[in-house]
């Protein structure tokens, strides 16, 4: 890939992003060993630069420009996006005829955008490996959609996964980079649409019609029911982690203990009978059609946004779950949970110099919001964290923010004594974690080193592979030439030079790895010719491999 260097003009003050996108160049970046035998790692004039200072004000220019990427260098790729997106909205609109009980409508999908499909993924069927769709009611009395993810081969049992979607736009589709990616590490997957997104139904059956509605839409959590702190301006949570839920009940069930949807929990109502008529009428799903693969002892969530936040709390309150991987991001389950606004005007990482940057968002608060009332449960399994610097639209720093604030849910659970990590990616943002090619502001390689820890990380804490610990540990996302290639600057180092990407863990062999800077590098990682993992990582190469 040809290395793109764009030329910016320096501007005072650094207020907007308009401001940023005029600015002389900043960039050449060196590998080096750092101190005190760490791996190889690139730096970049960026690391040491000073505030205030024209470097600085470039630097960060530059960082901006990173969200470029994804929309640049994936415009080829378009023709088959409208291609695919025509045949899932088709998919859609068929559900009233075949299906008329069902109302997928109106949500995200028929509202705000077209829901894109990434037409490199969907062949799954055709050779990459099996998936199964799914349908069965939640304990609102809506339909929920999902697919079921596995390969061929493999052994007879296998571990389980179960990804919860983001809100608003957080459609399953764009989650199946992961699954297929996870179903070819040895994993069993399912993905849903939580009521209120993609093909599931917006609406739960009376009296529970508001139940789990609206996916935590802003403003709509007003309409729903009242079992949520806050005032709801954030949206209703219940779609997550209630909906995540269920979700785990379907993926355990087998034919010998068939799914029940528990009774909702506004009114009490057991939606149940509507469950079982679909089921005699050929259209819900009794159970797991891939429980015989499942080792019901070995499950892992996964979650991304307001699925993050679900994909905490659930695996720290759930005993069937062993770990997560929060995809922006990592909190603390508390009770009262706050809302999601009132998240957004407290969280530290929002504050610039003493001052709320809102509607300037750059992250989250350390606290797990929108989360039913119910008492808090105690941290006492091992997660990780994945994040980025910026959140929905790159807005520019104006000065330094604190390195340690896209990281303090991780720092809690190492003061609690239990594995972590809060890796962020540099120039990233809220879109890394979901696969929607040439559309969104996102870097090129960060879906692919998300799929590469959470792949590790399951691996190790569900899989039990000793040979995880050298994918976790490894230096190659400090030197990734095909980020650098893509990269404005030249830096070759993914993770960010704003925030502090950690790891602290308790490796195979009884030995503890704790670095608190990976993009310096620390002693005893691992490097790319040595971490056991292809030398060319892409989700897109693993996804689309034979069976």
């Amino acid at each position: 890939m040809k290395k793109r260097i764009v030329p910016f003009l320096v501007c005072a003050p650094l207020v907007t992003a308009a401001a940023l996108f005029a600015c002389s160049t900043v960039s050449a970046s060196t590998s080096h060993a750092s101190r005190h035998g760490a791996a190889a790692s690139a730096t970049s004039p960026c690391d040491a630069a000073k505030y205030p200072s024209l470097q600085w004000t470039q630097c960060e220019a530059l960082n901006l420009a990173v969200t470029t990427e994804n929309p640049t260098d994936h415009t080829s790729l378009l023709p088959g996006i409208v291609a695919a997106t025509l045949a899932y909205q088709e998919a859609r609109a068929a559900i009233l005829v075949t299906d008329p009980e069902r109302q997928p409508n109106p949500n995200s999908c028929t509202t705000v955008v077209a829901c894109p499909i990434d037409p490199r993924l969907i062949g799954w069927a055709d050779g990459s490996g099996i998936v199964a769709p799914v349908l069965y009611t939640s304990r609102s009395g809506a339909t929920i959609a999902g697919n079921v993810w596995a390969t061929r081969s493999g052994p007879a049992k296998r571990p389980g996964i179960v990804i919860i979607n983001g809100s608003v736009v957080g459609f399953e589709p764009i989650y199946r980079y992961a699954a297929q990616a996870l179903a070819k590490a040895g994993f069993v997957v399912l993905t849903f649409d939580t009521q209120g997104e993609g093909m599931s139904d917006q609406f739960g059956q009376a009296p529970d019609q508001s139940e789990d509605a609206y996916a935590g839409t802003p403003g709509l959590g007003l309409l729903g029911p009242t079992p949520v702190a806050g005032p709801g301006l954030g949206g209703n949570g219940l779609a997550f982690y209630d909906g995540g839920e269920d979700a785990l009940n379907f993926f355990l069930s087998t034919p010998s203990h068939a799914y029940v949807p528990v009774p909702s929990r506004t009114t009490g109502t057991s939606h149940d009978a509507k469950q079982v008529r679909r089921v005699d009428e050929g259209f819900d799903t009794a159970y797991n059609p891939f429980w015989n693969m499942l080792d019901p002892k070995l499950i892992g969530l996964a979650g991304h946004s307001y699925g993050a936040q679900a994909a905490s709390w659930l695996a720290q309150e759930d005993p069937r779950v062993t770990t997560a991987v929060a995809w922006d991001d990592l909190c603390i389950p508390v009770s009262p949970s706050p809302d999601e606004v009132t998240d957004f005007a407290t969280a530290p990482v929002n504050t610039l110099d003493g001052i709320l940057t809102v509607p300037l968002l750059y992250g989250f608060g350390t606290d797990c919001f929108g989360a039913p009332a119910a008492p808090a449960p105690a941290v006492t399994k091992p997660e990780l964290s994945l994040t980025s610097d910026y959140l929905l639209e790159p807005n520019p720093y104006v000065s330094p923010p604190n390195p340690n604030d896209k990281g303090p849910a991780s720092l809690i659970y190492t003061q609690k004594g239990l594995d972590t990590g809060s890796i962020v990616i540099r120039g990233g943002t809220h879109f890394e974690y979901n696969d929607v090619p040439a559309l969104l502001p996102a870097t090129l390689r960060g879906i692919d080193l998300v799929t590469w820890y959470t792949t590790a990380w399951f691996s190790k804490y569900l899989l039990h592979d000793p040979r995880a610990d050298a994918l976790l540990l490894t230096s190659r996302w400090s030197d990734d030439a095909a980020g650098g290639a893509a990269d404005p600057g030249g830096d070759a180092n993914l993770y960010s030079w704003h925030y502090r990407s950690r790891l602290d863990l308790h490796l195979a062999g009884g030995r503890r790895f704790d670095c608190e800077d990976l993009r310096a590098g620390c002693a005893g990682q691992t490097s790319a010719s040595t971490d056991g993992g292809p030398a060319n990582y892409s989700f897109v190469t693993v996804d689309t491999s034979p069976d």
